[in-house]
């Protein structure tokens, strides 16, 4: 692993990824798509690895380039719509009415 993904793996927020990239980021989409902006970052960086043996300059590079691409996604997007987690992917476009969420509860609440 590259030493600058070893360095990175020690930050928990968002916002200290984006900021050690010095990438500009709107606070309102990462307070809201933090998870799901770290996660397509990691997905990024699978498709893309960095070589272990790249200059710092590269990766660093590399790493700010993927990293506002995924934070980019979430302004112009939304979760849902990204389908970044599996949650997301499994309803595939489907929608739950409160309706029917509630028809379900009572179903099992007889059942029980």
């Amino acid at each position: 692993m590259h030493p600058l993904l070893q360095r990175i793996q020690q930050f928990s927020a968002a916002e200290e990824f984006l900021d050690f990239f010095g990438i500009d980021y709107q606070p309102d989409v990462v307070h809201v798509n933090r998870l799901h902006i770290l996660k397509r970052f990691n997905q990024y960086l699978n498709r893309t690895p960095i070589p272990e043996d790249a200059d710092e300059a590269a990766a660093r590079e590399t790493c700010k380039s993927l990293l506002k691409q995924a934070h980019d996604d979430f302004v112009k997007s939304n979760a849902a719509q990204e389908k970044v987690f599996k949650v997301f992917q499994d309803q595939d476009g489907k929608s739950i009415s409160l309706d029917s969420l509630k028809a379900s509860l009572t179903t099992r609440a007889q059942k029980a």
